[in-house]
């Protein structure tokens, strides 16, 4: 029989509704769950169970008094969740994993976590992360290392690695993470889950604490599509509080039932996958394309910007955005001095510093703008022949624990398949597609023309319920 923590969001909606079991006892099975192993994996930097308990039995009442109906107002009415800890929430610590904010209790709230209280999701905790997001592996954590719940002496991923470790081991039903560029998508890939990164400002960034503002994407980690999908569905909105917002009305997101893929056009960059990748992705890949043509698609050979160049430009943009974010910092209006910060941190300031600097400023900064300009050009003329992209989400699998000491550009090496997209301010889903012989997850991931989310969810979980690969 299956535990109440290791439901999908679907299965435990509908235990709620039938009344098959409490929130209540739904929220004591998640907590449970990380009173059991977070000793281990280190996925929450904070918990507050007592609230959550509060919250899980004041939906259980709601759900006593109006049935079913009661899910119509409140659709995630009961689910518990975890949240990463760079989302502002009112009252409780937010800290972004770094010692700047080690004791930061934020006034208010952010627009993603309001629209989940208001959803009626129930909030277990708050998950650790690179330290401001700066990193692909979880490592650059000032607290601790999160480890992976399918070897723990291997890295979950970066930047959302607490959020993709608890939903893995199954201590929440979903989580938020956030991406810049590969920080949804590679956690998910190497956790084994899907990571959901919509189009930048489809969901609201207000209470984000920013790392480079102009590709920051807030988005779901699930056990299945559906489920990213369904928290979409109440993330997605424009934003009063975030003029980056798109004022483009929002759709429903939940996939459609395909028959087939027949008629779906993917286009399968060959410059995504001619990249040094690990034998075991290279093979899945490969062996997942083969799926994808069994199940109708058709195939079509791209030639797309080889990643390098996303590499170069996300490089010099973030780090800009990342000196200029960080410099409100600065211990007086909150968090501690400037001493505490550390040295992934203090080595992107000085970085974006210098390519915002009066002698470099057109030589980095307007280059990168006009190619990323360049890259979305390049998307536009491939999505005018194909409906989405596929490709690997990472070019290995999990890495040991302290791998991202090995080049002070891990992270951008890591996310290489990922920043073409991000940089463009594309949706992309990356979806489990098999392990390699050490039993570790592999991702493979779609991308699409802005706003073609509802489209990403349907033929990822079309792929998902085949499992044919």
């Amino acid at each position: 029989m299956t535990k109440l923590n290791e439901l999908t969001l679907k299965e435990a909606l509908a235990g709620l509704q039938s009344q098959a079991f409490s929130a209540y006892a739904l929220t004591q099975a998640c907590l449970a769950r990380i009173a059991d192993r977070d000793a281990e994996l280190k996925a929450f930097v904070t918990v507050v169970a007592e609230s959550a308990l509060a919250q899980a039995e004041a939906a259980d009442r709601t759900i006593a008094a109006l049935g079913p109906e009661a899910f119509a107002a409140q659709p995630l009415l009961g689910i518990p969740y975890a949240c990463k800890d760079n989302f502002s929430t009112k009252g409780i610590r937010t800290t972004a994993s770094s010692r700047m904010l080690a004791n930061y209790i934020p006034p208010y709230e952010s627009t993603v976590t309001q629209k989940l209280h208001q959803a009626g999701a129930v909030l277990l905790g708050k998950t650790n992360m690179d330290a401001f997001a700066h990193g692909s592996s979880t490592e650059t954590s000032d607290f601790f290392n999160t480890k992976n719940p399918h070897d723990p002496t291997r890295s979950p991923g970066g930047s959302s690695g607490g959020s993709a470790c608890a939903v893995a081991a199954n201590m929440c039903t979903f989580a938020i993470g956030s991406e810049t560029a590969g920080s949804l998508r590679g956690p998910a890939s190497w956790c084994g889950i899907v990571g959901f990164k919509p189009t930048y400002g489809r969901v609201s960034r207000y209470g984000l604490i920013a790392m480079a503002s102009s590709t920051d994407s807030p988005g779901p980690l699930t056990k299945t599509v559906y489920d990213s999908a369904y928290v979409l569905n109440v993330l997605a909105g424009i934003d009063p509080l975030d003029a980056t917002t798109s004022p483009l009305p929002t759709v429903d997101y939940l996939p459609t039932a395909l028959p087939s893929l027949k008629g779906i056009k993917l286009g399968r960059p060959a410059s995504y996958f001619d990249l040094d990748l690990e034998p075991a992705v290279k093979k899945q890949a490969d062996s997942f394309v083969a799926a994808l043509k069994r199940l109708g698609a058709e195939i079509v050979e791209l030639e797309l910007l080889a990643p390098k160049y996303a590499m170069a430009v996300y490089t010099v943009i973030q780090r800009s955005e990342v000196s200029s974010n960080l410099a409100r910092l600065d211990g007086i209006r909150y968090g501690n001095n400037r001493t505490q910060f550390g040295a992934e941190a203090k080595n992107r300031m000085m970085l974006g510093a210098y390519t915002l600097s009066a002698g470099y400023y057109d030589e980095y900064y307007t280059k990168a703008q006009q190619v990323r300009t360049l890259l979305v050009d390049d998307f536009t003329r491939a999505f005018a022949k194909v409906d989405l992209v596929v490709a690997p989400a990472m070019p290995c699998t999990a890495l040991p624990l302290g791998a991202s000491q090995s080049s002070p550009m891990f992270g951008e090496l890591m996310d290489v398949l990922a920043e073409p997209s991000a940089v463009a301010g594309l949706p992309a889903i990356a979806i489990p597609c098999g392990v390699d012989d050490k039993q570790l997850p592999i991702g493979m991931q779609f991308i699409g023309p802005q706003f073609s989310e509802q489209k990403l969810s349907a033929v990822a979980n079309h792929l998902e319920v085949a499992c044919t690969y």
